[in-house]
């Protein structure tokens, strides 16, 4: 099993076990908002591990703390990708295809308007 399998794998065990133990039962609109919510919390984390108020005295950058919040976030992402029915192999396939039209829109070989060159 590749790593992002195991992700995947991992996940979804922790989403099914959490969803039985606590008994929820969302539509997939309901999950997707859940979802993203999950996600802006620990981007905010995050953001609070970087020292973003210039108002407050700096404080030293935990790396640590940063690998965590990133964690979390994967965490919830993968979480939201298997509730919309991606698994690791649609989602690597889609990011090919998404990096591939990445560089193109860069090198204004793009049909998508905005990007010419």
């Amino acid at each position: 099993m590749d790593k992002l399998d195991e992700i995947f794998y991992l996940q979804s065990r922790f989403d099914q076990d959490l969803a039985r133990r606590r008994n929820l039962d969302y539509d997939m609109s309901t999950w997707v908002q859940k979802g993203i919510l999950a996600l802006v919390s620990e981007m905010a984390e995050l953001l609070d591990e970087v020292n973003f108020k210039w108002w407050k005295n700096a404080k030293p950058v935990d790396v640590e703390a940063i690998h965590e919040e990133l964690a979390d976030i994967l965490h919830f992402y993968v979480s939201l990708c298997l509730k919309v029915g991606l698994d690791a192999p649609g989602l690597h396939k889609a990011y090919v295809a998404k990096n591939r039209e990445n560089f193109l829109r860069q090198q204004g070989l793009s049909d998508r308007a905005g990007y010419e060159s």
